[in-house]
């Protein structure tokens, strides 16, 4: 790849301080890699004189493999994690413990003991407050008094109760976490004279890739491998910083000029990903990102405009338009902010035969719980119960907690559907609605926004952009409004040419942002409205007859349309969404029908 002029300015910059402001799509990898083969051929460094650090390993391979090719081998690449746990073992191999690779298992045990209120609150949300604490070094003792306005997924009290058990129980069994072992590594060299200046003796040079994810943790590390000295280079985008429950915070990147007044920042925005279309919509976000500006700059092909419509079905309309589109699956990526809005997608996708991979609802901790335990439907919801569903659940849950509640709210109403059926059957109904038969295929991906992050599709459909989905209920603060906006940034940012943006309810206000007037989606029935409850039953007999599940006939976010619409002729009945051709000829008669019976 030839470099544009701003990459070439940061490959030559071969002595630090230097702070690289890429923006999505930029070609990030290619100029670090470039720059840190520049320090080695240019005689600046030995290879194993410098170390690049990461967040993950998949990356922290990309970058070896990269620098391998560019005849610059011996960089030791890593992620923060391991290179502590490798500089642990080196210099004080008897403060490495056991490794803890999940904090689920103990956590779960922790949790079922709390009140019942609190009781088989997934450990994944628990699990995310310790992290928050420890990536900001504060420590059970300390955690009531330092979680100021941050609400945590229980109450403060009974979290600093798990936060401590959870430690004593660690220590006790001697285990240490992915934090302990930044944490020890901060401690030994906060400690031991000699091994810090053997760590500097040893690195000379340093690069940290996603920068604007840094936490306080991380960067207490890396300010102690660094020293008084300036050979550091970061790269990082601040609109893309989505992890701040974590602790990441992009004011690292953002601070690097100020901390290190002579280093050069360099801004990359040249985008070889997205075509200027998805872009031009993109940029309209960037008055409203704050942090340092950067407009991205298109340098691929026009492309179609973005589609940013109101959907009464987004899934039925996003089946439709990737048969459409008539791209590889495995191009496509359907976006949103949680998993538990995926699984409508993931069960549209499979009832009309095309496959898709990432979210599962099936493969999550709560169906499979209910379904390994129940001898009919009939168990369902008292299966449910005992994992904590709640009929109306508070509105103060974690992230987790929600996907939860709706996975098993969704399994207490497929079996109410379903109630008819056996217990083997009704799992084989569920395999047929949500399954892939075992099928390792490559298919459309399902994907959270922040699972998206980093990758890039042809089609990309970001859905649910409404108010309390994006930004999400919880987000109170404008710190978090803001990270929210930024997630939809990312979202917006991983189409290459095909981006659609749906919504059904309460438009988001981000999409006002986007200069788009937002109108809902036409309103659908009440469960209880009689013309649709009408249909319902037309549904079941038709599927009984036809010997097919009530959903191969249609979806009820399309009854529920058809309902509202009231269509009288076949030419109506086409417009609606979820009514194609096949169904429209299959049942288009028997349904104008049974409407009509209603009026």
């Amino acid at each position: 790849m030839e470099l544009n002029a701003e990459q070439r300015r940061a490959v030559e910059a071969v002595r630090g301080p230097v702070c690289i402001l890429a923006g999505a799509g930029t070609g990030k990898t290619t100029t670090i890699t470039h720059r840190i083969a520049g320090q080695v051929q240019s005689g600046e460094f030995r290879p194993n004189q410098i170390l690049a650090v990461t967040f993950t390993d998949k990356a922290a391979g990309e970058l070896r493999s990269r620098l391998e090719a560019l005849g610059s081998p011996g960089v030791t690449a890593r992620t923060f994690h391991a290179a502590a746990l490798g500089q642990l073992h080196d210099y004080a191999p008897d403060r490495v413990g056991r490794i803890l690779s999940s904090k689920a298992l103990p956590l779960r045990r922790i949790a079922n003991s709390l009140p019942g209120a609190y009781r088989f609150r997934p450990a994944a949300d628990l699990a995310t407050e310790i992290e928050w604490a420890k990536n900001r070094r504060i420590t059970p003792a300390r955690y009531r008094a330092e979680v100021g306005g941050h609400e945590p997924p229980i109450p403060p009290d009974l979290m600093r109760r798990v936060f401590a058990e959870y430690e004593k129980r660690k220590a006790a069994a001697g285990y240490v976490d992915f934090e302990d072992l930044l944490e020890l590594a901060v401690q030994l060299y906060s400690t031991d004279e000699a091994a810090l200046a053997s760590i500097r003796e040893r690195f000379r040079a340093f690069t940290v890739d996603e920068y604007q994810d840094v936490n306080l943790l991380q960067q207490t590390l890396l300010d102690l491998w660094l020293g008084p000295r300036h050979e550091l280079c970061v790269v990082g985008d601040d609109y893309q910083s989505i992890y701040a429950f974590t602790g990441a915070s992009p004011e690292h990147l953002l601070a690097m000029p100020k901390r290190f007044p002579q280093a050069q920042v360099i801004r990359l925005e040249e985008n070889y990903r997205s075509s200027p279309q998805v872009l031009e919509l993109a940029n309209r976000l960037v008055p409203k990102l704050g942090g340092a500006e950067k407009v991205l700059r298109a340098t691929q092909p026009e492309g179609p405009a973005p589609r940013l419509e109101p959907c009464s079905d987004e899934a039925a309309h996003a089946v439709e338009q990737i048969r459409a589109l008539g791209i590889p699956y495995d191009e496509v990526a359907i976006l949103c902010r949680t998993n538990a809005r995926l699984a409508d997608f993931e069960e549209a996708l499979h009832a009309a035969g095309i496959p898709a991979q990432g979210s599962s609802f099936l493969g999550r901790e709560s169906a499979r719980y209910v379904l390994r335990r129940l001898a009919s439907p009939a168990d369902v919801r008292r299966l449910a119960k005992e994992r904590g569903w709640a009929e109306n659940p508070p509105d103060k849950l974690g992230e987790r907690e929600v996907v939860r509640q709706n996975d098993l709210a969704r399994l207490v109403r497929l079996a109410d559907e379903y109630a008819d059926l056996d217990g083997p059957a009704f799992v084989a109904e569920l395999e047929r609605r949500f399954g892939n038969g075992g099928e390792a295929r490559r298919g459309v991906h399902l994907l959270t926004l922040h699972g998206a992050k980093g990758l890039e599709f042809e089609a990309v459909f970001v859905a649910r952009v409404e108010e309390k989905e994006l930004p999400t209920r919880l987000a109170k603060t404008p710190d978090e409004i803001d990270e929210e906006r930024r997630l939809l940034y990312v979202g917006l940012t991983r189409a290459k040419r095909h981006l659609f943006v749906t919504w059904t309810r309460m438009p988001s206000r981000f999409l006002a942002e986007l200069g788009f007037a937002a109108r809902k989606a036409a309103p659908s029935p009440e469960p209880d409205d009689p013309t649709f409850a009408a249909l319902k039953r037309w549904r079941l007999e038709r599927a009984r007859a036809d010997q097919v599940p009530a959903y191969v006939v249609f979806h009820n976010s399309t009854l529920a349309e058809i309902a509202g619409r009231k269509p009288r002729t076949l030419g109506d009945l086409a417009t609606v969404p979820g009514v194609g051709p096949a169904k429209l000829g299959r049942y288009g008669d028997d349904l104008l029908a049974a409407l009509a019976a209603t009026a």
